[in-house]
């Protein structure tokens, strides 16, 4: 054969050994090499980063379909950019940070709503036959693993702390600054003052205490119908380790909303048992029930509960700030709102409402902080608030009488996002991870509506 004939059967034969990435490996490079960007300082990042891959998918494809009620999300989405024209507009009882980073984070809150927006796209138009829902829920539950070994390094090392490749590398005056220095110098815990001495608070692989709270308990569904299936396998032995492991952080965490999110997940389970089974479901629910219980009470939690319960220094703070921050918003910007976060000006008057050497976490903190929801209201208004919460509620009426395992799953993540929001700055991996759940629920119940 020639040589012109041996070129040419080469290039009619390259498409066919051109190798395509299997669909959803976006997803498999970020969460299995998780521990990696921890180490590297690019645990925040690596989520923008994967939605890139996803995103170039949407577009090269004919056409995107979206969920009934996605229209709520692109009118948030809008609010969210036209906030974006009063970053420098007074906000009632607040002053006015220097524009460069009130700037920053509005961009990296606006980058994380399209992230998350575009993963939502992502899962529901890939089909499950090339991205089987079986696959996506692995890699979650394996991020429960992460978390919960992260959780338990931050109780047994908590002042393990380290700088990070991205940390290294970064110019002195980047890497310094305190928004962006949190989210890329990896430690294990934050050491506060909740009880009144300090107490270590893990975070790993996460950059904040509350952030490893609430991705622990969104990982969690996803973790046991994965690992406690029928065909699980090893896993199912394997599970009950891991769930003692993730037990430990959870109860030296000092974390009330994980543990309040952790009691209703339990309600809504037991809901759904009887609601598939019947009554009769009890009685078998009882021992496992009892176990639960024993278990508990011959733990540490009875008496950090107490202990949490008995300091609650955040709570009249926390309130009073929710309160501020709906009255900044209406009197100073209803309709939008002011595009991002404010320092509080001065204090609210009250022992609970500063710092002191006891408490230094006590200090007011910004408008728009402490529950992604005030960070909606005062962020994006009551106009941004209804789109927002619209979307939600929509998706959740959509799927609540299904009787799918994986929507059944989804839907402990809306309950548990509902009541977080509250509490949780969840902008970040835990709406994505929920973004994930609603993608594989709308794409669950269309192919099975498609189904002959």
């Amino acid at each position: 054969m020639s040589s012109q004939n041996v070129a040419a059967s080469l290039a009619a034969d390259m498409p066919r050994r051109r190798r395509r990435l299997p669909a959803g490996w976006p997803l498999s490079v970020l969460f299995l090499g998780f521990p990696l960007w921890w180490i590297t300082g690019l645990t925040e990042f690596a989520f923008f980063l994967a939605a890139i891959p996803m995103a170039w998918a949407l577009l090269s494809r004919r056409t995107v379909i979206a969920p009934r009620g996605f229209g709520w999300w692109l009118g948030f989405l809008l609010v969210v950019l036209v906030s974006g024209t009063m970053l420098t507009s007074d906000a009632p009882f607040s002053t006015t940070g220097p524009l460069g980073g009130t700037l920053l984070t509005f961009v990296y809150r606006l980058g994380w709503y399209l992230v998350v927006t575009i993963v939502l796209l992502y899962v529901g138009n890939t089909s499950s036959k090339d991205l089987p829902s079986a696959k996506v829920i692995r890699l979650l539950a394996f991020m429960f693993v992460v978390t919960a070994f992260g959780g338990l390094l931050g109780v047994l090392a908590p002042t393990f702390e380290f700088s990070s490749a991205l940390e290294i590398l970064l110019p002195k005056s980047v890497s310094g600054n305190k928004f962006l220095h949190a989210l890329i110098h990896p430690a294990t815990a934050d050491i506060q003052n909740v009880l009144g001495f300090a107490q270590p608070r893990p975070r790993a692989p996460f950059a904040y205490a509350n952030s490893w709270g609430a991705n622990l308990s969104f990982y969690l569904p996803f973790f046991l119908y994965s690992w406690f299936a029928r065909d699980a396998g090893w896993r199912r032995m394997a599970g009950w380790p891991v769930l003692a492991v993730a037990a430990v952080p959870v109860v030296y965490s000092l974390n009330r909303g994980l543990w309040g999110v952790l009691v209703i997940g339990a309600l809504y389970a037991v809901v759904q048992v009887i609601r598939l089974r019947g009554f009769n479901a009890v009685a078998w629910l009882a021992p496992v029930t009892a176990v639960v219980i024993v278990g508990a009470l011959l733990s540490p939690l009875p008496g950090m509960i107490g202990e949490r319960f008995a300091n609650q220094h955040s709570n009249e703070r926390r309130g009073e700030l929710a309160i501020k921050t709906v009255e900044s918003t209406i009197k100073g910007s209803p309709l939008i709102g002011f595009g991002n976060t404010r320092d509080v000006e001065g204090s609210f008057g009250s022992i609970a409402g500063g710092a002191t050497l006891g408490c230094p976490a006590c200090a007011v903190p910004p408008f728009g902080t402490q529950g992604h929801l005030w960070l909606v209201v005062f962020a994006q208004g009551l106009l941004g608030t209804i789109l927002f919460l619209a979307f939600f509620f929509v998706r959740f009426a959509r799927h609540v009488r299904s009787r799918e395992p994986v929507t059944m799953t989804g839907l402990a993540l809306i309950v548990f996002f509902l009541v977080e929001m509250l509490v949780y700055d969840t902008l970040g991996s835990p709406l994505f991870t929920l973004m994930i759940a609603l993608g594989l629920m709308w794409r669950t119940d269309r192919e099975a509506a498609d189904a002959p």
